[in-house]
Formats: C-alpha cells, structure tokens, sequence
C-alpha cells in the first residue's frame, strides 16, 4: 500500500512541475512547451526506474 501512495505522489509531483513551468515560463509558446515537457517526463521516468522499480 505505501508504494502505492508514493507512485501517486510522484505521478502528482510531476504533474505540478509541468503545469508550473508551463504557466510560468513557456504561456504562448508551443513547440518550446512539448519540449519541456517530453524532457520532464524522460527526467522523472528515468528517476522512477532508478528507484521505483526493483530488479
């Protein structure tokens, strides 16, 4: 069960960083945003395999 609540706070985590860095920086600008954002999601996804997902 708690690893159940800490993929949700991740999942939640990262959601906020992409709305944050999409209201704050990138409002008007499209291409510059899916680029962030592809580029967050690889970040957190590499860090979820790193310590999520045990061999």
């Amino acid at each position: 069960m708690d690893r159940n609540i800490a993929k949700v706070l991740y999942v939640l985590t990262m959601v906020a960083v992409i709305v944050g860095l999409d209201l704050t920086f990138f409002k008007n600008r499209l291409w510059e945003r899916l680029i962030l954002n592809i580029g967050i999601v690889c970040v957190f996804a590499a860090f979820y395999l790193r310590f999520f997902v045990r061999s």
